[in-house]
């Protein structure tokens, strides 16, 4: 399952995706993840919430974005949700990017189980028709 919080910069998505993680993690039965660009966060994520700092990683386009995704899963099948915030800047995305990523996240959700919710500064009427039924909170 995917499901997307969008909106433009500095609208209070991270906040909704730091409760929807925290809120979550009270009836989680696997693993929960939680990707960001710093370690920012830190304090406010329940201390069973995995953070990775992605900014470590230095990626350069999209693809070796979802080379780490997939690399994330094979080392820890107790995977059951995934968080990433702020997904336009950390995978170097435009709008088209946007869109194809969202679709290979879906299929990687689809293949191995798990929940991925994705915080992206985009504007909701910017986002195509069959991404549209994914999104829970457009600010």
């Amino acid at each position: 399952m995917i499901q997307l919080i969008v909106g433009s910069e500095g609208k209070g998505k991270t906040k909704h995706l730091l409760d929807k993680v925290n809120e979550e993690i009270k009836e989680a039965s696997g693993n929960i993840v939680f990707l960001d660009r710093s370690t920012k966060h830190m304090f406010e994520l329940n201390n069973r919430v995995r953070l990775i700092n992605v900014s470590e990683y230095d990626f350069e386009n999209k693809s070796e974005f979802i080379g780490f995704i997939y690399g994330i899963i094979s080392q820890d099948h107790d995977i059951e949700q995934m968080y990433i915030d702020g997904i336009m800047k950390i995978a170097r995305l435009d709008k088209e990017g946007f869109e194809e990523v969202v679709g290979k996240l879906k299929g990687i959700s689809d293949k191995f189980g798990i929940k991925i919710v994705i915080s992206a500064s985009i504007d909701s009427a910017e986002i195509s028709d069959s991404l549209k039924e994914y999104v829970i909170v457009a600010l």
